[in-house]
């Protein structure tokens, strides 16, 4: 049956409604850009690791002096991070709905700066895997920071917003390889102006407190210039002074002042279906992101390409100033072309060639060395890497707009982000391992896993079949 305008929305009401199409409406420029600065710091700590991590776990003497089974230990570190923050996250994005956002994510900033003083002075396997159990506690940021960036846009502007997160991720992308690479083992790097002791005990500690800084910096211009979001209920008189303000939007006026959805409420299909292709995507993107510096890092002879920590950040930081520039300049123009399935979809489908390339790399350096022809490839691995990005904003955009309301969008990322969380903590290792037994049993020649990421790869592109081609509406 037709709806009267003025009907009340309840929980299963999408967050966007089909309206007429009107201008753009321009971002909030400051807002915003504070809250991509949050943003900006997650990958700067959560990526600094990557390019030394397993040459960590080699001098730390974890796997017996035995190289092939770096990937066991690399895989479990990485890991643990991701279900850590699966058991907290979606309390921490349900808290959010109701004490706002701004203090979860002031508690997230903090997590991150400690954890990365912790890790950098660890010296065990047991005091790394704590470090990163800590900050995936503590971190309830990217949840939030998603249903902020719903609160702070509209239907005009929602790609336009969307958009900006991935290029921010690839400048932290950018950034947190290139300080984990440049500026591990300062000692043996600059002996004359790291004298001290502590930069030979702790040779990756300088890194980690770098990054740990701009989580510091960070977490000072997050409490003095963001702006709450979320209005909770106060008192009678305020609500009044709410909803007159309010009234050239009738949908918000009523949404603002309910209560959030409960986790019941959200079971609905929009929802389960935008988490569950977020989740296969983040399944992928963590098993490939995995196992590329451990095939970096990994001998030529035993199926990789042997760069040092300093040429892993290299490629890393050329992947993020790729992807960067490129989301910003084609990604909302994209999406507007094509619509968010399409391009989604044909960024999940870029994870077969993604895989299938590392075996013909190595190939090819088996054949003549690291020569400009393997540097080629490489090149262009990480630009359909890239395209394979783009599939990230679509999906937060059809998690976002599946929300039942605006205050439940906490929750709705909440469930988003544990789905995610429990995926990422999940892929690592079995990737990793897997890498491991391929090389120590010779399966395939080595290439097993390829074979078997190519092959879960075309499976889970058919859950995207059923999503709608444009974003959410309510009609659905």
């Amino acid at each position: 049956m037709p709806r009267n305008d003025d009907e009340r929305l309840d929980e299963t009401t999408v967050l966007l409604p089909a309206k007429e199409p009107k201008p753009m409406t321009p971002l909030p420029k400051l807002q915003i850009g504070i809250l991509l600065l949050v943003q900006l710091a997650e990958p700067i700590t959560s990526q600094c690791i990557y390019p030394f991590i397993n040459q960590l776990v080699s001098e730390l003497d974890i796997t017996g002096g035995d190289e092939r089974k770096v990937g066991y230990y690399a895989g479990l570190i990485e890991s643990v991070f991701f279900l850590t923050e699966a058991m907290f996250v979606l309390q921490w994005s349900r808290i959010s709905d109701y004490i706002g956002r701004k203090p979860v994510l002031l508690t997230g900033m903090a997590g991150l700066c400690v954890s990365m003083i912790c890790f950098g002075l660890s010296r065990t396997f047991l005091h790394l895997i704590l470090s990163r159990c800590l900050v995936g506690a503590l971190n309830g940021n990217i949840g939030v920071m998603k249903s902020m960036m719903g609160e702070l846009t509209d239907s005009t502007n929602m790609a336009q917003g969307f958009s900006l997160m991935p290029v921010v991720w690839s400048a932290g992308s950018t950034l947190g390889p290139m300080i984990g690479g440049q500026l591990a083992k300062p000692h043996d790097r600059w002996p004359n102006v790291f004298t001290a002791r502590i930069w030979s005990q702790y040779p990756y500690l300088l890194p980690c407190a770098v990054s740990s800084a701009f989580s510091a910096f960070t977490f000072v211009i997050v409490s003095v210039f963001l702006k709450e979001t979320v209005q909770r209920r106060q008192i009678k008189k305020k609500s009044v002074r709410i909803l007159v303000q309010a009234e050239e939007d009738p949908l918000l006026r009523e949404e603002s002042l309910e209560n959030p959805a409960t986790l019941r409420s959200l079971m609905v299909r929009p929802v389960l279906l935008s988490v569950a292709n977020y989740g296969t995507l983040c399944l992928l993107d963590i098993a490939y992101r995995a196992i590329q510096p451990l095939f970096l890092s990994t001998p030529i002879a035993l199926g990789g390409l042997g760069f040092t920590p300093a040429t892993i950040g290299l490629v890393l930081g050329i992947y993020g100033l790729m992807n960067g520039s490129l989301q910003a300049m084609f990604f909302a123009r994209v999406v507007r072309r094509w619509g968010p399935k399409r391009v989604f979809m044909a960024g999940m489908a870029c994870f077969v060639p993604l895989f299938g390339m590392f075996p013909v790399i190595n190939a090819l350096a088996r054949a003549n060395g690291v020569t400009g022809i393997v540097w080629a490839a490489i090149v262009l691995q990480l630009a359909i890497s890239v395209l394979m990005d783009m599939s990230f904003g679509c999906s937060f955009m059809f998690v976002t707009t599946s929300a039942p309301n605006r205050r439940s969008l906490g929750a709705t990322n909440g469930v988003a982000q544990v789905v995610a969380a429990l995926l990422r903590a999940a892929g690592p290792a079995p990737a990793t391992s897997l890498f491991a037994l391929s090389l120590e049993h010779n399966w395939l020649g080595g290439g097993a896993v390829y074979a078997v990421l190519m092959l879960l790869s075309c499976l889970l592109w058919l859950v995207a079949l059923p999503l709608p081609y444009e974003s959410w509406s309510k009609d659905w």
